[in-house]
């Protein structure tokens, strides 16, 4: 009953996210010539100059990073990935004879941004995602000692120069500004979904549990040992770091462990050292 409580929210989350992302690019962006990154921001660049609609260039722009994530990620993944960008896609040709919601530049960057990343946050909520490019992010993180953050990053300036190229400097700092906007208001509302963070599980089978982390997370975990105050039965104590996009996987592993466990995640502002995969 609960996994299917679970998975409900999950989808109210993913369709909420993808109705509101989508409003925010047509009603707010899109008229103002401010663009998104990521897959998005490459599909309204490429709209204005092949004759096909914003959602059709999303989903076919994204298709070659849903083959990819099928491949290297979990399944739960994949599922909410492609709900999330078809109906992402879908409500773009919604709203996009709907008339613009302002035409001042300042509304648009503030409104567009917020809204955009109250969107994007709810989806990553749900378990999904919008974008392609995070999901290649995570994988060159997971074989490569490569920041997901630096990946996202530099893609997104990369896009939002030639942006300023193509159309003038003016809409690539925009756009800039925009994104700085709707991703602090990611890090708000997916509270399970920063840059990085700390995960400590308490555990009666910390081999066990550490084995399937690896496998399927392809993350490594510390072990500390501990002691129940009421039981005093010895516990296990797993310590590890992971990306955002890697808390849905991970508390879905943590929900299907069959022995009992005990979890605390938290922000982590910095992660360094000589040994470490990097986040």
């Amino acid at each position: 009953m609960k996994e299917k409580k679970n998975l409900l929210v999950s989808y109210v989350e993913l369709t909420l996210g993808a109705i509101i992302a989508a409003f925010a690019i047509e009603e707010f962006l899109v008229p103002n010539k401010i663009f998104d990154g990521g897959v998005t921001g490459i599909s309204m660049i490429v709209s204005h100059f092949i004759p096909l609609p914003l959602g059709i260039l999303i989903v076919i722009i994204n298709a070659p990073f849903v083959i990819v994530a099928f491949r290297k990620m979990g399944h739960q993944l994949v599922v909410r990935m492609v709900y999330a960008i078809i109906l992402f896609s879908l409500m773009t040709g919604v709203f996009e004879p709907v008339e613009n919601a302002t035409g001042e530049m300042l509304l648009a960057i503030t409104y567009g941004g917020v809204l955009l990343g109250l969107g994007v946050g709810l989806v990553l909520k749900g378990g999904g995602c919008l974008d392609g490019t995070e999901v290649v992010a995570v994988i060159l993180n997971r074989n490569f000692s490569i920041s997901t953050g630096q990946v996202i990053l530099i893609f997104n300036v990369f896009i939002f120069t030639v942006a300023g190229v193509v159309f003038d400097f003016d809409r690539g700092m925009y756009s800039l500004l925009m994104y700085f906007i709707s991703s602090k208001v990611i890090d708000v509302v997916e509270i399970g979904f920063g840059s990085a963070k700390s995960v400590m599980i308490i555990t009666d089978e910390g081999s066990k549990l550490a084995d399937e982390i690896f496998t399927k997370l392809g993350r490594t975990v510390t072990f500390m040992h501990g002691e129940g105050l009421v039981s005093n039965n010895e516990k296990d104590i797993l310590y590890c770091v992971v990306t955002r996009a890697e808390i849905y996987e991970l508390k879905a592993l943590l929900n299907d462990f069959p022995g009992s466990t005990f979890t605390t995640i938290s922000d982590v502002s910095e992660v360094v050292g000589s040994h470490i995969k990097s986040i």
